[in-house]
C-alpha cells in the first residue's frame, strides 16, 4: 500500500509511446513503458549558496531543470560565495521565506517537487540553539580514599577550550578523501594546520556564539570556551564491591562532606560539558551549535523557529523535509550524553547505571563491562529513534510533509532509523551499506527508497555521465529506487564560468559540457525507477543484523557509530562470508532488525513483515541475541519458518539486568534443538514443530539446502534488482562485466513470457523467452558493458519475441569522411573550424586554444546509403570523449555516454543516396578549469571549504584542489566510425 502521505505528492505526468518494430507473430499485448510522474523522475540536491538568491535567477533555474528531465529539488542552504555578501539572506527571515514561498510556486508551475533540508549544512543545529539544548559530552575524573579519611580536594572539573576552524585547518587531509593508500598527514581529531592561514585563536571568539558578525569566514566545526562545569554524579566504590551515591553530600564549591567507610574506595565524578560540535557548512543565519539528538525538548526548542518563521507563509505544497547523514561525531571527542540519560537508562533497562561507573568508563574488556556498555549503547539508540527520528517525523506530518532521513553514520541501529522515515536515503558506493536503508523499506513497507547519488566518482571535473551511469546502477541493484543527485549549486546567470560549485564533486549544472545529454540520461532513470517504484519487493531472504555483538565491542569511545558499510564488525565473517558473499552469488536479501522481527510472521508458507514476503531467515555467527529475538525465532520455526544458523547458534543474551534468568530460559530454547546430519554432510538439521533450525559453517551450503533459488546471471558480471507485479516479475539487469553479453540468461523465477524494455534508447518489445526444469525460465538479452535493461515477466503470455535482437550480416564498412569539425558551444573561446580527412580529438591539435577548450563540437559528414539490404546496421563511433548525441539527416537518432558507443540505426532513417550525419561531441570540465589555474583567473572564491580535492596529488601546499598541472584530457571524437550490417534473428532458432 502507497502510505496517505506518499499518495498525494504523486502527480501524473507523460506518456511515452513506443514504436515497436515486429518480428514474428506474436499474441502478447505489445509492451508499454509506464507513465512518467515526477518521482519516477531524478532530483538533484540544491545548494542555495549564502542565501544569495533571487527570483529571477530561481525561476531560470527550475526552467533549466525541468528542460533537464528532473523531478524536483531538495532545497539545502549552504555557506556563501566572496563578493556577494550584500546578497546575503538570513535563513528562516522573512525575506528568505519569500524566496522558498516563490520556490513552491515555480515548482507547481513547472510541476517540480519540492523538498528542503531541515536545517542549513548538517546536523541539525543554528545560532538559537544554547549550551542547554547543545550536543553534551561525558566527562568524568576519579579520586582514590582510604578508610577512615575525607578527601582533600574539592570535587571539580575545568572543561579545556577548543577551537575548530576551517579558516585555520587543511580539511581534505582529515582522511576521509585520502586516494587509495594514502597516508593522510592529519587526523579527525587534529588536522593538519594551513601554513598559509594566520591561526584563529579561542580568544578572538565572542561569547554568545551567534554575537560573532564573520562567522561565514570563521567557518566553525566546533567549540568549547573554558567553564567550571557542574557535577552530574559522585559515586564511590569500594574494593568490595560496596556502592555510594554520595553526589548530595557535595557542596556549591565542590567540598564532600563524607568519610570514608573502611577500605579502599575509588570516587567517579561524572560532569556534563558541551560537545561544542557546531553546523557544518552552514548558511548565513543557520551557524551555531548542533543540537543535542538524545533530547526531544532540544528538538522541539529547534524545531519551534521553523514553526515561528512559517507561520503566516504557504508551504503547503513542500513534499518532504530532510536530514542529512548523523556526523556530530567527525570531531573531536563524542556526543555521548543527555541530562535524562540516567533516568532513561533504569527506565529502559532496569537499573541503575551509576552503580556500574567503573565498568562502563573503564573495564569493558570484563564480561561486566561488555554487558554494561552493550546496555548503554542500546539505550542511545533508542533515544535516537524516540527522541529525535519520530517526532521529527511526527513534526513534519503536521505540517502535511514527509521525512527523507540519512540514518547512516548514527550510533544507532540504522534499521530502526531508516524505518522510522517515510523515505530512508543513502549514500556513498557500497552496495552493502545502500542495502540497510532499501531492506528498512522493503520490510516496513516503504515506497521510495533515495540516494545520495555521484558525491565523489572521480577529482572535480573529471566524471562523465558514463561514470554517473555505473554510480546510479549500483544504487539501482541495491534496492534504491529514488535518485537525488550531489548535486547543483544555485548560480546567478551574471557569474562568470564555472559559476558558483559546492566544494564535493560532481558538478550537475548547465555550465557542465555534459549537460547537453543531461536530460536524455534523466530519461533513461525515469524509465527505470518507474518500474523499481511500482509493485512490491521481492527478496527471498531475510538476514539478522546482529547489533549486539557490535554494541559489546570495546572501542576508544563509548560510542559506536554504523555507517552502513560494516567495515569495521567485530566479526568480518558476517560482511565477507555472508552480505557480500549473497550479493556475490546472486542470492536476494534484506536485513532486519530485533524490533522489525517482532512484526514479523509465518503465513502462507512465508515470513511476512509489513512490506515483503520472505523463504527464510539467516542469523549469522554471533555471541549475543536478545531473548525476545530468540524467542522469536524458535516460535516462526515452530510454525514452519526455516531459521538458518550461518556460523552456529547464538551463544549469550546482552545486557546485565536479570541475566542469570534470561541465560537459563535462552539456554532452554537452544537445548531443546536436536540438530542431527543430514544427507549433506555440511548441514544440520533440528525439527521444532512445522519447520526446522539449520546450521553449518558454509551459508551458500545452508541456502542451498534449504532450496534458495539464486540468479546465476552473477556468474557472468551481471547485477540485478527484481521486484513483483501483479502479474509477475521486474527485473532490472546490468552488465558490469568487460565482455559483451549475447546469450540465453537463467531466471530463478518460472513464468511465461517476458518483455524487454531498454531504458537508454526507449525500445521494447516482447522477449525470447522460454521455460525450464525445476521452476526456471530463461531470457535471451544482448548487452554490451555499461548497458541495462529492464524485463518484466509475466505468468501467462506467448514467448513469440517482437524485441529487435540483432546480429552482424556482413563486415564493419568505415565512414571515412571528409569531415568537417566545428565548434558550437562552450569556452573559454570558440576555437577555428576544421576540415580532417577521418575523426580526431580536438585536443591532438597543436594551439593551445583546443586544449583549454571545455564545450561541445559538431563532427559531420556524409555517407552513402549501403547497397545491400539489411535489417539494419550498427552504428560504432570508436573512441569518444566523452559523450555523444548523434543526428543523421538532421533528426535525433540517440544519445551515447559509453562505455560503448554504438547505436542501432534502422533503414527508414536514411532517406537519401546521401545521408547527413552529424555527432555532437561534449568533453569534461577539466581542461578549462586546468588552463585557468594556469592563467591565475579566481574562481574559488567560496566561504568555508575553498576548495578540496579529492586525491591527495591534486592538492596544492596550502592543502586546496589544484589543476594547473593536468595535462589536457583528451576530448573529442577519435574514431574509427564504422557501420556494421545487421540482421534481425529469433533467439529460439539460434
Amino acid at each position: 500500500m502507497i502510505s496517505q502521505k506518499i499518495r498525494k505528492t504523486i502527480q501524473s505526468g507523460w506518456i511515452i509511446v513506443v514504436a515497436l518494430l515486429l518480428f514474428g507473430c506474436n499474441s502478447n499485448p505489445e509492451p508499454q513503458w509506464p507513465d512518467i510522474t515526477q518521482e519516477h523522475k531524478p532530483w538533484t540536491r540544491w545548494w542555495w549558496m549564502g542565501n544569495a538568491v533571487n527570483n529571477q535567477d530561481l525561476t531560470r533555474q527550475m526552467e533549466l531543470y525541468r528542460e533537464a528531465n528532473l523531478g524536483g529539488v531538495e532545497i539545502t542552504p549552504i555557506y556563501g560565495v566572496a563578493g556577494y555578501e550584500d546578497q546575503f539572506t538570513d535563513f528562516l527571515s522573512p525575506e528568505w521565506m519569500e524566496k522558498l514561498e516563490h520556490t513552491l510556486a515555480e515548482g507547481e508551475r513547472l510541476n517540480l517537487g519540492i523538498d528542503m533540508a531541515t536545517g542549513t549544512g548538517w546536523p541539525f543545529g543554528g545560532p538559537w540553539i544554547g549550551e542547554n539544548e547543545a550536543s553534551k559530552r561525558l566527562y568524568y575524573k576519579t579520586y582514590e580514599v582510604n578508610g577512615g579519611e575525607r578527601l582533600s580536594e574539592n570535587i571539580s572539573y575545568t572543561q579545556e577550550s577548543f577551537l575548530r576552524s576551517i579558516n585555520n585547518t587543511i580539511y581534505e587531509l582529515h582522511g576521509f578523501l585520502r586516494a587509495e593508500g594514502e597516508e593522510t598527514e592529519g587526523t579527525m581529531d587534529q588536522p593538519l594546520r594551513n601554513p598559509e592561514n594566520d591561526p584563529v585563536n579561542i580568544s578572538d571568539i565572542q561569547q554568545p556564539l551567534r554575537e560573532n558578525d564573520n562567522l561565514q569566514e570563521l567557518a566553525i566545526e566546533q567549540v568549547r570556551f573554558e567553564k567550571s562545569l557542574p557535577l552530574t554524579a559522585l559515586m564511590a566504590y569500594s574494593e568490595n564491591d560496596e556502592v555510594i551515591n554520595l553526589t548530595e553530600q557535595v557542596d556549591e564549591n565542590g567540598t564532600l562532606d563524607w568519610e570514608a567507610p573502611a577500605g579502599n574506595w575509588t570516587l567517579y565524578a561524572l560532569f556534563s560539558g558541551l560537545h561544542g560540535k557546531t553546523v557544518e557548512r552552514a548558511a548565513p543565519g543557520g551557524e551555531g551549535f548542533v543540537i543535542d539528538h538524545f533530547s526531544n525538548s532540544a528538538l522541539q526548542h529547534y524545531l519551534a523557529t521553523f514553526d515561528s518563521s512559517f507561520t503566516d507563509h504557504n508551504i503547503g505544497s513542500l513534499r518532504s523535509f530532510f536530514n542529512d547523514s548523523y556526523e556530530v561525531d567527525d570531531a573531536e571527542g563524542e556526543a555521548n550524553w543527555t541530562p535524562d540519560f540516567f533516568t532513561a537508562f533504569e527506565e529502559k533497562r532496569g537499573y541503575d547505571l551509576k552503580g556500574h561507573l567503573p565498568a562502563l568508563l573503564e573495564e569493558q574488556h570484563t564480561e561486566i563491562g561488555i554487558r554494561v556498555l552493550t546496555d548503554y549503547r542500546e539505550t542511545i539508540s533508542e533515544l535516537l529513534l524516540e527522541k529525535f527520528t519520530e517526532p521529527w517525523d511526527e513534526w513534519s506530518e503536521q505540517h502535511g510533509a514527509l521525512i527523507r532521513n540519512q540514518a547512516h553514520g548514527s550510533p544507532a541501529n540504522i534499521l530502526d532509523l531508516y524505518a522510522a522515515s517515510d523515505i530512508p536515503e543513502t549514500e556513498g558506493t557500497d552496495i552493502i551499506r545502500a542495502k540497510m536503508a532499501s531492506s528498512a523499506a522493503n520490510v516496513t513497507g516503504k515506497q521510495l527508497i533515495s540516494s545520495e547519488a555521484a558525491t565523489w566518482l572521480d577529482e572535480h571535473f573529471s566524471s562523465s555521465l558514463s561514470d554517473v551511469k555505473r554510480a546510479v546502477d549500483r544504487f539501482f541493484v541495491s534496492g534504491i529506487n529514488h535518485t537525488f543527485y550531489h548535486g547543483t549549486a544555485y548560480s546567478p546567470a551574471e557569474d562568470e564560468w564555472p559559476g558558483w560549485l559546492f566544494y564535493a564533486a560532481v558538478h550537475f549544472n548547465e555550465r557542465n559540457p555534459f549537460w547537453n545529454q543531461f536530460a536524455d540520461f534523466n530519461s533513461y532513470v525515469s524509465r527505470v525507477q518507474s518500474f523499481l517504484q511500482s509493485g512490491t519487493p521481492d527478496n527471498d531472504i531475510l538476514m539478522y543484523f546482529p547489533i549486539y555483538d557490535q554494541w559489546a565491542e570495546p572501542g576508544p569511545g563509548l560510542l559506536r557509530h554504523f555507517d552502513g558499510g560494516l567495515e569495521d564488525v567485530a566479526d568480518r565473517s558476517f560482511l565477507k562470508m555472508g552480505a557480500e558473499l549473497m550479493v556475490e552469488r546472486g542470492y536476494s536479501f534484506d536485513f532486519v532488525s530485533d524490533l522489525q522481527l517482532e512484526n514479523t510472521a509465518f503465513e502462507e508458507n512465508h515470513l511476512k513483515t509489513e512490506g515483503g514476503s520472505y523463504q527464510t531467515i539467516v542469523v549469522p555467527k554471533s555471541r549475543f541475541i536478545p531473548l525476545p529475538t530468540f524467542q522469536n525465532l524458535v516460535k516462526l520455526a515452530e510454525e514452519g519458518a526455516t531459521v538458518i544458523s550461518f556460523g552456529g547458534l547464538p551463544k549469550d543474551v546482552p545486557g546485565l539486568v536479570d541475566l542469570e534468568e534470561r541465560q537459563r530460559q535462552f539456554d532452554t530454547l537452544v537445548n531443546q534443538l536436536r540438530f542431527e546430519a543430514t544427507e549433506r554432510e555440511d548441514v544440520e538439521e533440528a525439527i521444532i514443530g512445522e519447520g526446522r533450525f539449520i546450521r553449518s559453517e558454509s551459508l551458500e551450503a545452508l541456502l542451498n539446502y534449504s532450496q534458495i533459488e539464486r540468479e546465476s546471471m552473477t556468474d557472468l558480471g551481471l547485477q540485478f534488482m527484481r521486484r513483483n507485479h501483479d502479474s509477475g516479475h521486474v527485473y532490472f539487469i546490468t552488465n558490469w562485466g568487460d565482455e559483451k553479453i549475447d546469450q540465453w540468461i537463467q531466471l530463478s523465477i518460472q513464468d511465461e513470457s517476458a518483455h524487454i524494455f531498454d531504458p537508454s534508447q526507449e525500445k521494447s518489445g516482447v522477449a525470447a523467452f522460454r521455460e525450464m526444469i525445476e521452476n526456471d525460465s530463461e531470457i535471451y538479452l544482448q548487452l554490451d558493458p555499461g548497458e541495462s535493461r529492464i524485463v518484466k515477466t509475466f505468468n501467462s503470455g506467448s514467448s513469440s519475441s517482437t524485441y529487435p535482437y540483432f546480429s552482424s550480416s556482413g563486415e564493419a564498412q568505415s565512414i571515412s569522411g571528409p569531415w568537417t569539425l566545428s565548434f558550437v558551444d562552450g569556452g573559454p573561446g570558440l576555437p577555428a573550424e576544421q576540415q580532417v580527412d577521418s575523426p580526431v580529438l580536438w585536443t591532438d591539435f597543436d594551439e593551445e586554444l583546443y586544449h583549454r577548450f571545455s564545450g561541445t563540437a559538431h563532427y559531420q559528414t556524409t555517407f552513402e546509403i549501403p547497397s545491400e539490404s539489411h535489417d539494419g546496421w550498427l552504428l560504432n563511433l570508436g573512441e569518444v570523449h566523452e559523450g555523444a548525441i548523434i543526428y543523421i539527416n538532421d533528426e535525433k537518432a540517440g544519445t551515447l555516454i559509453g562505455p560503448e558507443y554504438e547505436l542501432l540505426i534502422k533503414p527508414e532513417w536514411l532517406l537519401d543516396e546521401q545521408n547527413d550525419l552529424t555527432i555532437e561531441v561534449s568533453n569534461l570540465m577539466a581542461n578549462r578549469i586546468s588552463w585557468m589555474e594556469r592563467e591565475g583567473i579566481q574562481w574559488k572564491k567560496f566561504y568555508n571549504v575553498n576548495f578540496p580535492a579529492r586525491l591527495g596529488a591534486n592538492r596544492n601546499r596550502q592543502g586546496i584542489f589544484d589543476a594547473s598541472g593536468w595535462s589536457p584530457r583528451p576530448s573529442g571524437l577519435a574514431g574509427p566510425v564504422t557501420l556494421t550490417p545487421v540482421k534481425l534473428f529469433k533467439p529460439e532458432d539460434s
